[in-house]
């Protein structure tokens, strides 16, 4: 490969596009050739942070239209390569072309962010939707498991609370119906009570009135529940009165 081919790779270098045996060529060639290095340096940083301010998911077809495009346009020889004469006798360096390449670059590398930060998000959405499976398949079980025993009594507001525990798996499900929704920030925070020493078992969801809760973590001893009024992401010891209190159901 000649030397004057050599300078035209900066582009596809910088997006990881040369084959292995050009890759080593043009390496070489860039240990001894500092406009290229300089070019290389800054089209990797703009299509860098070009793709890290995408913010929007882009139509499907766009990225393959940007690099079906960006094979059909040969990309110019660098700057000490080829000089252009303007009016007035004066020269330029043809250094425009670079930044048009880095859009090209840019907007290819940005797509590609764009598929990782969407796949990322598909990830989270399924461990999330496999998580509320495995609770709501843990919720059932003490529901109808043969010992669930239930209790219900009116709360604050003229709510209504339903615990069901089941000593057999050793869980409690607690429902909720007609809850007035908390304070803006703050969260309803339920708790074991065991002997008068409470013992956090987990959070209601502020938005719903109505709620089924499976109770984090076992029942063990504990002969009731709470619910108190905790800043949002909840408390590690309640920090406010009661806003009901209820007994388990022992028969």
């Amino acid at each position: 490969m000649s030397t004057a081919e050599l300078h035209t790779l900066t582009g596809a270098y910088a997006l990881h596009a040369l084959p292995e045996s050009e890759q080593r060529a043009f390496e070489q060639h860039l240990k001894d050739c500092e406009a290229c290095a300089q070019e290389v340096r800054e089209l990797s940083a703009t299509a860098a942070r070009l793709g890290l301010a995408v913010a929007e998911t882009p139509p499907r077809e766009l990225r393959e239209r940007v690099l079906r495009e960006i094979t059909t346009v040969r990309q110019e020889a660098p700057a000490h390569g080829r000089r252009e004469r303007t009016g007035g006798g004066r020269t330029r360096t043809g250094r425009w072309y670079a930044y048009a390449l880095a859009a090209c670059i840019a907007a290819a590398a940005a797509f590609g962010g764009v598929a990782v930060w969407q796949n990322q998000l598909a990830q989270d959405a399924r461990q999330e939707a496999d998580q509320a499976q495995r609770q709501n398949e843990q919720l059932a079980q003490v529901l109808s498991a043969p010992d669930a025993k239930t209790s219900s009594s009116e709360l604050t507001g003229g709510a209504r609370g339903t615990v069901v525990v089941s000593q057999s798996q050793n869980r409690a499900v607690f429902l909720a119906s007609g809850m007035a929704p908390p304070p803006s920030g703050k969260v309803y925070q339920i708790w074991f009570n065991d002997e008068g020493t409470m013992r956090s078992a987990g959070l209601m969801d502020p938005r719903a009135s109505d709620d089924a809760v499976l109770l984090n973590g076992p029942v063990d001893q504990a002969s009731g529940m709470g619910i108190t009024v905790e800043p949002s992401g909840g408390s590690d010891e309640p920090t406010s009165d009661p806003v009901a209190l209820m007994d388990f159901p022992t028969a």
